[in-house]
Protein backbone atom coordinates (compact mmCIF):
# COMPACT_ATOMS: atom_id res chain seq x y z
CA UNK A 1 0.00 0.00 0.00
CA UNK A 2 1.42 3.27 -0.88
CA UNK A 3 2.36 5.92 2.14
CA UNK A 4 0.61 9.21 1.95
CA UNK A 5 3.27 11.87 2.79
CA UNK A 6 1.10 14.61 2.88
CA UNK A 7 -2.88 14.89 3.71
CA UNK A 8 -4.62 18.15 3.12
CA UNK A 9 -8.01 17.87 5.00
CA UNK A 10 -10.52 20.56 4.65
CA UNK A 11 -8.25 23.20 3.90
CA UNK A 12 -10.22 26.65 3.05
CA UNK A 13 -7.71 29.77 2.78
CA UNK A 14 -9.71 33.19 3.23
CA UNK A 15 -8.02 36.08 2.83
CA UNK A 16 -9.38 39.57 4.49
CA UNK A 17 -12.81 39.78 6.24
CA UNK A 18 -16.50 41.38 6.05
CA UNK A 19 -17.66 42.26 2.73
CA UNK A 20 -14.24 42.55 0.90
CA UNK A 21 -13.42 38.62 1.89
CA UNK A 22 -11.86 36.53 -0.72
CA UNK A 23 -11.63 32.97 -1.01
CA UNK A 24 -8.81 31.26 -2.29
CA UNK A 25 -9.75 27.59 -1.17
CA UNK A 26 -12.53 25.83 -0.32
CA UNK A 27 -13.09 23.00 1.65
CA UNK A 28 -9.74 21.23 -0.12
CA UNK A 29 -9.14 17.37 0.61
CA UNK A 30 -5.86 15.51 -1.11
CA UNK A 31 -3.74 13.08 -0.58
CA UNK A 32 -0.21 13.12 -2.43
CA UNK A 33 1.72 9.36 -1.75
CA UNK A 34 5.62 8.90 -0.55
CA UNK A 35 7.76 9.12 -4.04
CA UNK A 36 4.89 10.08 -6.62
CA UNK A 37 5.28 13.20 -8.78
CA UNK A 38 2.20 14.93 -8.46
CA UNK A 39 0.66 17.79 -10.11
CA UNK A 40 -1.34 20.66 -9.53
CA UNK A 41 -3.30 22.47 -12.65
CA UNK A 42 -5.39 25.24 -13.12
CA UNK A 43 -6.24 28.44 -15.06
CA UNK A 44 -4.83 31.49 -13.40
CA UNK A 45 -7.09 33.05 -9.88
CA UNK A 46 -7.59 28.54 -9.53
CA UNK A 47 -5.63 29.17 -6.25
CA UNK A 48 -2.67 26.74 -6.92
CA UNK A 49 -0.14 29.12 -5.69
CA UNK A 50 -1.87 29.29 -2.47
CA UNK A 51 -2.75 25.65 -2.17
CA UNK A 52 0.91 25.03 -2.39
CA UNK A 53 1.85 27.60 0.25
CA UNK A 54 -0.54 25.94 2.46
CA UNK A 55 1.34 23.16 2.37
CA UNK A 56 4.10 24.07 4.41
CA UNK A 57 2.29 27.05 6.31
CA UNK A 58 3.87 29.94 4.30
CA UNK A 59 0.10 30.71 4.03
CA UNK A 60 -1.62 29.29 7.23
CA UNK A 61 -5.04 28.00 6.45
CA UNK A 62 -8.50 29.36 7.47
CA UNK A 63 -10.25 26.03 8.47
CA UNK A 64 -8.45 22.33 7.68
CA UNK A 65 -5.59 20.44 8.86
CA UNK A 66 -2.52 20.27 7.07
CA UNK A 67 -0.54 16.48 7.67
CA UNK A 68 3.23 15.96 6.60
CA UNK A 69 5.00 13.19 6.86
CA UNK A 70 3.03 11.85 9.70
CA UNK A 71 3.10 15.46 11.70
CA UNK A 72 0.07 17.85 11.95
CA UNK A 73 1.93 21.17 11.18
CA UNK A 74 -1.68 23.46 12.11
CA UNK A 75 -1.07 22.05 15.39
CA UNK A 76 2.48 22.91 16.17
CA UNK A 77 4.32 25.78 17.39
CA UNK A 78 6.59 27.95 15.41
CA UNK A 79 9.86 26.45 16.57
CA UNK A 80 8.04 22.92 15.83
CA UNK A 81 6.99 23.79 12.24
CA UNK A 82 10.49 25.35 11.68
CA UNK A 83 11.70 22.19 12.22
CA UNK A 84 9.28 20.28 9.86
CA UNK A 85 9.52 22.50 7.22
CA UNK A 86 13.73 21.44 6.98
CA UNK A 87 11.96 18.23 5.24
CA UNK A 88 9.83 20.21 2.91
CA UNK A 89 12.19 21.87 0.12
CA UNK A 90 10.59 24.77 -2.09
CA UNK A 91 11.62 26.06 -5.52
CA UNK A 92 9.80 29.47 -7.58
CA UNK A 93 9.25 30.69 -10.64
CA UNK A 94 11.57 33.87 -10.03
CA UNK A 95 14.45 31.48 -8.33
CA UNK A 96 14.83 33.76 -5.47
CA UNK A 97 18.36 33.23 -4.82
CA UNK A 98 20.55 36.11 -2.97
CA UNK A 99 22.34 38.06 -5.64
CA UNK A 100 24.65 39.13 -3.51
CA UNK A 101 25.98 35.73 -2.75
CA UNK A 102 28.02 33.10 -4.93
CA UNK A 103 26.47 30.23 -6.48
CA UNK A 104 27.91 28.41 -3.95
CA UNK A 105 27.00 30.45 -0.84
CA UNK A 106 23.22 30.42 -2.07
CA UNK A 107 23.24 26.39 -1.40
CA UNK A 108 25.09 26.91 1.85
CA UNK A 109 22.61 29.25 3.05
CA UNK A 110 19.80 26.63 4.30
CA UNK A 111 22.12 24.73 6.03
CA UNK A 112 23.42 28.06 7.58
CA UNK A 113 20.31 28.46 9.01
CA UNK A 114 20.13 25.24 10.56
CA UNK A 115 23.98 25.70 12.40
CA UNK A 116 25.95 23.65 10.36
CA UNK A 117 29.31 24.91 10.26
CA UNK A 118 30.83 26.42 7.60
CA UNK A 119 33.52 23.99 5.89
CA UNK A 120 30.35 21.14 6.52
CA UNK A 121 28.00 23.04 4.46
CA UNK A 122 30.22 24.30 1.85
CA UNK A 123 31.60 20.31 1.24
CA UNK A 124 27.39 19.45 1.21
CA UNK A 125 26.70 21.82 -0.79
CA UNK A 126 29.88 21.10 -3.76
CA UNK A 127 28.03 17.31 -3.87
CA UNK A 128 25.00 19.38 -4.64
CA UNK A 129 25.99 21.47 -7.00
CA UNK A 130 27.52 18.61 -8.46
CA UNK A 131 24.25 16.94 -8.75
CA UNK A 132 22.32 19.23 -10.73
CA UNK A 133 25.45 19.55 -12.97
CA UNK A 134 26.72 23.13 -12.15
CA UNK A 135 29.60 22.31 -10.06
CA UNK A 136 31.53 24.69 -12.51
CA UNK A 137 29.65 27.60 -11.99
CA UNK A 138 29.99 27.47 -8.05
CA UNK A 139 32.14 31.12 -7.34
CA UNK A 140 29.76 32.78 -10.02
CA UNK A 141 27.37 35.16 -9.09
CA UNK A 142 23.64 35.11 -10.14
CA UNK A 143 23.26 37.54 -12.85
CA UNK A 144 26.04 35.81 -14.47
CA UNK A 145 23.53 32.70 -14.96
CA UNK A 146 20.89 31.85 -17.44
CA UNK A 147 17.29 31.13 -16.24
CA UNK A 148 18.10 27.13 -16.27
CA UNK A 149 21.36 27.66 -14.04
CA UNK A 150 19.83 29.31 -11.54
CA UNK A 151 16.57 27.50 -11.51
CA UNK A 152 19.30 24.41 -10.82
CA UNK A 153 20.90 26.54 -8.15
CA UNK A 154 17.59 26.56 -6.53
CA UNK A 155 16.94 23.22 -6.55
CA UNK A 156 20.21 22.37 -5.21
CA UNK A 157 19.46 24.46 -2.54
CA UNK A 158 16.33 23.41 -1.96
CA UNK A 159 18.04 19.74 -1.41
CA UNK A 160 20.56 20.87 1.02
CA UNK A 161 18.17 19.96 3.91
CA UNK A 162 17.63 16.52 2.93
CA UNK A 163 13.81 17.40 2.50
CA UNK A 164 11.40 14.38 1.95
CA UNK A 165 9.21 16.74 0.08
CA UNK A 166 9.67 19.43 -2.77
CA UNK A 167 7.17 21.91 -3.77
CA UNK A 168 7.81 23.67 -7.29
CA UNK A 169 5.50 26.84 -7.50
CA UNK A 170 5.37 27.23 -11.21
CA UNK A 171 8.81 26.56 -11.50
CA UNK A 172 9.92 26.35 -15.35
CA UNK A 173 6.94 28.94 -16.19
CA UNK A 174 9.94 31.65 -16.65
CA UNK A 175 12.06 28.99 -18.88
CA UNK A 176 12.26 28.55 -22.44
CA UNK A 177 10.77 25.31 -23.69
CA UNK A 178 14.13 23.27 -23.49
CA UNK A 179 14.92 24.85 -20.66
CA UNK A 180 11.37 23.35 -19.43
CA UNK A 181 12.64 19.83 -20.52
CA UNK A 182 15.97 19.82 -18.87
CA UNK A 183 14.60 20.85 -15.92
CA UNK A 184 11.68 18.29 -15.53
CA UNK A 185 13.95 15.78 -16.49
CA UNK A 186 16.27 16.84 -13.63
CA UNK A 187 13.08 16.54 -11.59
CA UNK A 188 12.30 13.17 -12.72
CA UNK A 189 16.09 11.85 -11.59
CA UNK A 190 15.99 13.37 -8.19
CA UNK A 191 12.52 11.85 -7.72
CA UNK A 192 13.94 8.26 -9.16
CA UNK A 193 17.01 8.58 -7.10
CA UNK A 194 16.46 10.14 -3.52
CA UNK A 195 12.67 9.28 -3.32
CA UNK A 196 11.93 12.77 -2.98
CA UNK A 197 7.99 13.18 -3.55
CA UNK A 198 7.77 16.25 -6.23
CA UNK A 199 4.15 18.30 -5.72
CA UNK A 200 4.39 20.43 -9.43
CA UNK A 201 1.97 23.11 -9.25
CA UNK A 202 1.52 24.52 -13.13
CA UNK A 203 -0.95 25.88 -15.78
CA UNK A 204 0.89 23.93 -18.31
CA UNK A 205 -0.33 20.69 -19.94
CA UNK A 206 3.51 19.84 -20.97
CA UNK A 207 4.16 19.81 -17.65
CA UNK A 208 1.83 17.37 -16.48
CA UNK A 209 2.63 15.40 -19.23
CA UNK A 210 6.20 14.71 -18.78
CA UNK A 211 6.65 14.29 -15.49
CA UNK A 212 3.70 13.81 -13.37
CA UNK A 213 2.23 10.33 -12.50
CA UNK A 214 -1.36 11.94 -11.10
CA UNK A 215 -2.97 15.22 -11.17
CA UNK A 216 -5.80 17.04 -9.74
CA UNK A 217 -7.53 19.72 -11.53
CA UNK A 218 -8.56 22.94 -9.29
CA UNK A 219 -10.76 25.25 -10.57
CA UNK A 220 -13.07 27.63 -8.81
CA UNK A 221 -10.81 27.37 -5.36
CA UNK A 222 -11.69 23.63 -5.12
CA UNK A 223 -10.30 20.78 -6.77
CA UNK A 224 -12.58 19.44 -9.67
CA UNK A 225 -11.33 16.26 -10.86
CA UNK A 226 -8.21 14.07 -9.32
CA UNK A 227 -6.49 10.89 -11.01
CA UNK A 228 -3.55 9.66 -12.89
CA UNK A 229 -2.64 11.68 -15.47
CA UNK A 230 -3.45 8.78 -18.57
CA UNK A 231 -7.24 8.34 -16.80
CA UNK A 232 -8.26 12.59 -17.07
CA UNK A 233 -6.49 12.93 -20.57
CA UNK A 234 -8.47 9.42 -21.59
CA UNK A 235 -11.79 10.96 -20.07
CA UNK A 236 -11.67 14.47 -18.84
CA UNK A 237 -15.13 14.59 -16.66
CA UNK A 238 -15.33 18.38 -15.55
CA UNK A 239 -15.18 21.59 -17.74
CA UNK A 240 -11.78 22.60 -16.36
CA UNK A 241 -10.40 19.32 -17.20
CA UNK A 242 -11.54 19.34 -20.74
CA UNK A 243 -10.20 23.30 -21.04
CA UNK A 244 -6.50 22.34 -19.78
CA UNK A 245 -6.66 18.96 -21.12
CA UNK A 246 -8.25 18.91 -24.57
CA UNK A 247 -8.14 22.59 -26.19
CA UNK A 248 -9.75 21.07 -28.82
CA UNK A 249 -13.36 21.43 -26.73
CA UNK A 250 -13.04 24.81 -27.46
CA UNK A 251 -12.81 23.65 -31.39
CA UNK A 252 -14.46 26.06 -34.37
CA UNK A 253 -17.76 26.20 -34.27
CA UNK A 254 -20.23 24.29 -36.69
CA UNK A 255 -21.00 27.59 -38.40
CA UNK A 256 -17.44 27.85 -39.76
CA UNK A 257 -17.01 24.74 -41.17
CA UNK A 258 -19.65 25.95 -44.39
CA UNK A 259 -21.77 22.75 -46.29
CA UNK A 260 -21.40 18.88 -45.91
CA UNK A 261 -21.72 16.49 -43.23
CA UNK A 262 -18.93 16.25 -40.28
CA UNK A 263 -17.95 13.93 -37.54
CA UNK A 264 -15.98 14.29 -34.39
CA UNK A 265 -13.62 11.58 -33.79
CA UNK A 266 -12.35 11.76 -30.07
CA UNK A 267 -8.66 9.68 -29.25
CA UNK A 268 -8.74 8.71 -25.61
CA UNK A 269 -5.11 6.66 -25.60
CA UNK A 270 -6.62 3.21 -26.75
CA UNK A 271 -3.67 0.94 -28.43
CA UNK A 272 -6.12 1.24 -31.40
CA UNK A 273 -5.80 5.52 -31.74
CA UNK A 274 -1.86 4.07 -32.07
CA UNK A 275 -2.45 2.98 -36.05
CA UNK A 276 -2.52 5.16 -38.95
CA UNK A 277 -6.99 5.20 -38.00
CA UNK A 278 -8.09 7.76 -41.08
CA UNK A 279 -5.64 7.00 -43.66
CA UNK A 280 -6.33 3.21 -43.26
CA UNK A 281 -10.20 4.05 -43.32
CA UNK A 282 -9.69 6.08 -46.44
CA UNK A 283 -8.39 3.17 -48.62
CA UNK A 284 -10.81 0.94 -47.26
CA UNK A 285 -13.47 2.83 -48.60
CA UNK A 286 -11.86 4.43 -51.88
CA UNK A 287 -13.32 7.46 -50.54
CA UNK A 288 -11.60 10.83 -49.14
CA UNK A 289 -11.90 13.25 -45.72
CA UNK A 290 -11.09 16.25 -45.05
CA UNK A 291 -9.73 17.13 -41.96
CA UNK A 292 -10.68 20.09 -40.94
CA UNK A 293 -9.68 20.58 -37.31
CA UNK A 294 -7.32 18.54 -35.04
CA UNK A 295 -6.11 18.91 -31.91
CA UNK A 296 -4.50 15.87 -30.86
CA UNK A 297 -0.94 14.65 -28.34
CA UNK A 298 0.75 11.70 -27.43
CA UNK A 299 1.39 10.55 -23.56
CA UNK A 300 3.61 7.40 -22.81
CA UNK A 301 3.21 6.54 -26.55
CA UNK A 302 -0.77 6.87 -26.54
CA UNK A 303 -2.49 9.35 -28.54
CA UNK A 304 -5.48 11.80 -27.40
CA UNK A 305 -7.40 14.32 -28.07
CA UNK A 306 -9.42 14.79 -31.37
CA UNK A 307 -9.84 15.34 -34.99
CA UNK A 308 -12.98 16.74 -36.98
CA UNK A 309 -13.80 14.85 -40.36
CA UNK A 310 -15.53 16.02 -43.26
CA UNK A 311 -17.40 13.73 -44.60
CA UNK A 312 -17.70 12.58 -48.56
CA UNK A 313 -21.10 12.75 -50.38
CA UNK A 314 -21.11 8.87 -50.65
CA UNK A 315 -23.15 7.47 -48.32
CA UNK A 316 -22.41 4.15 -48.88
CA UNK A 317 -18.43 5.14 -47.91
CA UNK A 318 -19.76 7.04 -45.01
CA UNK A 319 -21.56 4.08 -43.39
CA UNK A 320 -18.10 2.21 -44.11
CA UNK A 321 -16.37 4.37 -42.54
CA UNK A 322 -18.27 4.10 -39.67
CA UNK A 323 -18.40 0.65 -39.71
CA UNK A 324 -14.83 0.87 -39.44
CA UNK A 325 -14.18 3.52 -36.76
CA UNK A 326 -16.24 1.26 -34.66
CA UNK A 327 -14.57 -1.87 -34.99
CA UNK A 328 -11.63 0.19 -34.18
CA UNK A 329 -12.61 1.01 -31.30
CA UNK A 330 -12.81 4.83 -32.07
CA UNK A 331 -15.20 7.42 -30.55
CA UNK A 332 -17.18 9.60 -33.28
CA UNK A 333 -20.22 11.67 -33.17
CA UNK A 334 -21.75 13.27 -35.88
CA UNK A 335 -21.00 17.63 -35.37
CA UNK A 336 -24.50 19.55 -35.58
Amino acid sequence: MATPIIELQGITKTFGTGAGAVTALKDVDLTIYEGEIFGVIGLSGAGKSTLVRCINLLEKPTAGKVIVNGQELTALSQKELREQRRSIGMIFQGFNLLMQRSVLDNVCFPLELCGVGRKEARVKAQKLLERVGLESKKDAYPAQLSGGQMQRVAIARALATDPKVLLCDEATSALDPTTTLSILDLLKELNRELNVTVVIITHEMKVVEAVCNRVAILADNKIEELGTVEEIFRQPKSLAARQLIVPGSQAPSRESFGAGRFWRLTFDGSEKTEQPLVAEMVLRTGAPVNIVFADTRALNGRIYGQMILQLPENELAVTEMGRYLTESGVSFEEVI
